[in-house]
C-alpha cells in the first residue's frame, strides 16, 4: 500500500521527460569540449589500421594473424 503516490510522482516526471523540449546552448557545449568554430576533430592514422573486411589485395602482411 502506499503506492499510489510514488507512481504519480514517477509518471509526472516521465511525462515531463518525453514532453519537454529543451533548450541547448551549442557555444556553451564548444566552449566545454574546448572545440573552437570550425575544427574537424579526425583520426588520420585510423586509416591505416587493420581492417579484416578489406579485400585481400588490399590488406598489409604486417597486420596478419
Amino acid at each position: 500500500m502506499g503506492r499510489g503516490r510514488a507512481k504519480a510522482k514517477q509518471t509526472k516526471v516521465a511525462r515531463e521527460l518525453k514532453y519537454s523540449s529543451p533548450t541547448m546552448d551549442l557555444d556553451a557545449l564548444q566552449r566545454e569540449i574546448g572545440v573552437g568554430g570550425g575544427t574537424v576533430l579526425h583520426d588520420t592514422e585510423a586509416e591505416d589500421e587493420y581492417d579484416p573486411y578489406a579485400p585481400e589485395s588490399d590488406r598489409d602482411d604486417d597486420y596478419r594473424r
